[in-house]
């Protein structure tokens, strides 16, 4: 079930840069697309530290990094490769999938300081606090979520545009994905619990 986790954490990470260039706007609250399946990985992340705990976690989020890393590198080679002739849709897939160098600058360090941040607070929740699972996916992804806010809009849009309201509209918003996204740190029991369902049946 591990494995399933990753594989999951690491799609929605290249899913979310993928989709990350159309603004939607959300209760009068303009967020990038990608805001939705972007702030679940956070989530995700502690489930995965749940099955691997910190040093397996910390190994998935480089993983990822370097992830997006490629998936930058490619899109950036593919837009560049000619064309033939009969291909006409080249502008239109410039526009979807070229991204600005600060914008590439701003989602990778965002993204990686963020995310061992979110490691290193859900471990110390767990190891020193010992209370609910809900509540160190709360406390973790309140403080990395802000982190991630913070560091993406002043790389992304300091000195173009307000970074503070926009700021507080992305955490807003992350943290309401987040309370919904809560109950998947209950995902890593049910392993045991099925498979204590089939040794007690006979199965």
């Amino acid at each position: 079930m591990g494995l399933i986790f990753v594989g999951l954490y690491v799609a929605c990470e290249v899913i979310a840069n993928v989709t990350a260039g159309k603004p939607v706007l959300l209760f009068g609250i303009v967020v990038p697309s990608a805001v939705f399946i972007y702030t679940i990985t956070f989530t995700l992340v502690d489930v995965i530290h749940e099955i691997y705990g910190k040093k397996g976690t910390r190994k998935v989020v480089y993983g990822a990094f370097l992830a997006n890393i490629l998936l930058a590198v490619y899109t950036y080679l593919v837009i560049h490769l000619p064309a033939p002739p009969f291909f006409t849709e080249g502008k239109a897939y410039e526009t979807v999938f070229r991204s600005t160098p600060r914008i590439v600058t701003a989602s990778l360090v965002a993204y990686l300081v963020s995310s061992l941040v979110d490691v290193e607070v859900y471990h110390l929740w767990k190891s020193h606090i010992q209370q609910a699972k809900w509540s160190r996916v709360l406390i973790s992804n309140s403080i990395s979520t802000f982190v991630d806010s913070c560091i993406f809009i002043a790389i992304a849009f300091m000195g173009v545009m307000p970074v503070i309201p926009l700021i507080v509209g992305q955490y807003t918003v992350k943290m309401g994905i987040t309370i919904l996204s809560l109950p998947l740190i209950y995902t890593t029991g049910l392993k045991g619990s099925i498979a204590k369902y089939a040794q007690g049946n006979g199965l």
